[in-house]
């Protein structure tokens, strides 16, 4: 299978999935390890992909997303942000009302 398809497969067959360097366990970045815990306060199970284990995905995403930084978030399909964005949506509680929604 491409790898852009294998992405799109990914984004569109889970309802919450971020793309991160590393896990919500064990997060490999600070902006990973902030955005995981921004997601996983808002109470509902996600899909997480580390780019770091798959060079593949890693190079590829920046293209599908049209986004050049990670993490990615996407939730119902749709590219939601990078860290930075995450972590305001999570403060004014966009983040929660959107994954509660999804």
């Amino acid at each position: 299978m491409d790898i852009m398809e294998r992405i799109k497969e990914v984004v569109e067959g889970n309802s919450i999935v971020l793309f991160m360097k590393g896990s919500p366990d064990f997060p490999q970045c600070g902006f990973s390890m902030r955005a995981s815990q921004a997601v996983t306060e808002c109470g509902k199970e996600y899909k997480h992909v580390d780019v770091l284990a798959d060079p593949e995905v890693r190079s590829n995403l920046v293209r599908y997303a049209d986004w050049p930084t990670f993490p990615q978030l996407f939730i119902n399909g749709e590219l939601v942000g990078g860290c930075d964005i995450i972590m305001e949506m999570y403060e004014n509680g966009d983040l929660k009302t959107m994954i509660d929604q999804a």
